[in-house]
């Protein structure tokens, strides 16, 4: 990107476009309330009436998701966009299951009544994270597979993980479902026995026909052969599997693929001395839908480490009083920002002291000027990398939840949460009933997607502002933020009565499983791990009750 001429054009910039989001910010004041009063008719609404109402719903969505973006409103504009894509679907099949129409109108009327705030702040991220995903909380997936039996357990599996799995034995089957509705992600068979076209092919063909490519996996019987690999690669494939299919795995690749389509923004820190250069620089990568904050003091970093925690930071090399090199030496002497990609910017132009920046501390150097399109490209690509590796570190491998100690960290930090707010949240403990049971039976591999079925769909059913980790074994540990025991009751409670419907298929024979769990909810009288404990008696007081049940810890006087 050019350097400005004068200091005034990029504070000239930045004025007229925060007197554009202010305009922006007034229309959005009477816009959204009118959104919530039009979301509160529907339910009254005969099958004409929210029709129109859906189309006028869906028309004022399309224009929020289209323009918030580009005045700072980036997660509203995400939100308007999932919600927008909601009214499609109910317009397009005029379901009549109330339930989900109810959580429907409950999301638009809490998207029309929320606070009007910048995509910024961290409360219009929460309310980003808390958009649904789908009416009815699952994903669509269609499968192009020749074999029948490989294709229906595949179906089956995937069903179990909460998904909604469709299977299709040829190309015109396939096709002609995808004109009547598209899916979330298609996973197909690169060669189709019999077929007269190659699947691959057909994924290349789709890709060019459709205006946005689905998240495609490939299934292979030479996932070994470089061609193929290719072929896969240039349809736009995001994972490529060996026969026979590894179904947890593949599912989990899934959820990776859903993760970076609807995972939040970026969040990145910008050092620069240059104070118009880092609003110009903050502009573009707000523009792309990341969070940025400037850090104008050397002196407040661990301020930004500890409360903003970016996922990348960005240094100007020549600062007074404190260099570029020496700030990232800073950040690398905490063993808790080591994971954190350091990219210099400067106008440096000589190797020798670029690489002795980098050998110092630091991970990449751009040199200045950069495009605007070079940044948000080096900026991304850097800060999806230490998103995947940060999760891979944190996360269970079998279920992609966090891990034992990053799950218990987060009862901490939502019970000191809610101790300042004054609000409640919940913990829940969770476990599979007779575990080891359906491990002697039916053996690990099944014990395995059982206990994978039950991450997915814990994960697909609590929000997004909520925590989920994997406590070890078949148990699970849930922290529901903004949460009484008796609205996690409920929720949970419905979680239970889900698992307990799923089927499984282990060696042609099929069986099903129960799970037990327990709550606790904050209180100013037990800390982090007595909260955990509390809720882990009420675990046992379900399992002791005759499990497959959910039951509230007795100091909450509430029995489920």
């Amino acid at each position: 990107m050019d350097k400005p001429e004068g200091n005034g054009v990029p504070q000239a910039l930045q004025q007229h476009l925060q007197q554009l989001g202010q305009q922006f910010s007034e229309r959005l004041s009477q816009e959204l309330p009118q959104l919530a009063q039009l979301a509160g008719r529907l339910l009254e609404a005969d099958d004409a009436e929210r029709k129109r109402l859906l189309q006028n719903l869906r028309h004022q969505l399309h224009r929020l998701a289209g323009s918030a973006g580009t005045f700072g409103f980036s997660p509203l504009g995400q939100q308007a966009r999932e919600l927008e894509q909601h009214a499609e679907r109910w317009m397009e099949r005029l379901l009549r299951q109330q339930q989900n129409l109810n959580e429907f109108v409950a999301a638009l009327q809490a998207f029309g009544e929320q606070p009007i705030s910048t995509g910024t702040t961290s409360e219009a991220a929460d309310n980003a994270r808390k958009a649904p995903r789908q009416e009815d909380g699952s994903r669509t997936i269609y499968i192009l597979e020749g074999e029948t039996a490989v294709g229906e357990n595949m179906r089956q599996t995937l069903n179990n993980f909460g998904y909604r799995a469709e299977h299709f034995n040829s190309i015109d089957g396939l096709d002609a479902a995808l004109q009547q509705q598209l899916p979330d992600a298609l996973i197909i068979d690169a060669k189709l026995p019999g077929a007269a076209s190659d699947g691959l092919d057909y994924a290349h063909q789709l890709r060019d026909r459709l205006d946005e490519p689905l998240p495609l996996l490939v299934l292979t019987d030479q996932q070994d052969d470089f061609t193929t690999q290719l072929h896969a690669v240039r349809a736009g494939a995001m994972g490529l599997f060996s026969k026979p299919v590894d179904i947890p795995q593949l599912e989990s690749r899934l959820e990776r693929c859903f993760a970076q389509q609807s995972g939040e923004p970026y969040r990145v820190l910008i050092a620069d001395d240059d104070q118009d250069l880092a609003s110009r620089y903050s502009l573009v990568l707000r523009d792309a839908g990341m969070l940025v904050e400037i850090l104008s003091e050397p002196a407040q970093i661990f301020a930004h480490l500890r409360d903003f925690n970016p996922e990348v930071v960005l240094l100007d090399v020549n600062m007074p009083d404190c260099t570029g090199p020496e700030l990232a030496q800073i950040i690398r002497c905490n063993d808790d920002w080591l994971r954190i990609p350091i990219i210099y910017l400067s106008a440096e132009t000589d190797i020798g002291k670029q690489m002795n920046a980098l050998i110092k501390a630091g991970d990449d150097f751009v040199t200045k000027p950069i495009s605007d399109n070079a940044l948000v490209a080096t900026v991304f690509s850097r800060a999806q990398r230490a998103r995947l590796l940060s999760n891979a570190l944190a996360r269970d491998s079998l279920t992609g939840l966090l891990k034992h100690a990053d799950i218990k960290e987060q009862v901490v930090t939502e019970l000191e949460r809610a101790l300042r707010s004054g609000a409640r949240a919940s913990v829940v403990m969770l476990d599979i009933d007779h575990f080891k049971q359906v491990n002697d039976e039916h053996g690990h591999a099944a014990g395995d997607n059982v206990i994978r079925a039950l991450a997915n769909l814990l994960r697909q059913r609590l929000r997004r502002i909520d925590s989920l980790g994997r406590y070890g074994g078949e148990e699970f540990l849930a922290v529901l933020p903004d949460c009484t025991p008796e609205q996690a009751l409920l929720i949970v409670d419905e979680i239970r009565q889900r698992f307990a419907e799923l089927r499984f298929i282990a060696d042609g024979k099929e069986f099903s499983s129960t799970l037990s769990a327990g709550i606790a909810g904050t209180d100013v009288n037990s800390d982090a791990e007595q909260l955990r404990e509390r809720a882990d008696k009420a675990l046992y007081a379900a399992k002791h009750g005759g499990r497959n049940q959910v039951q509230i810890a007795a100091s909450e006087e509430h029995r489920g």
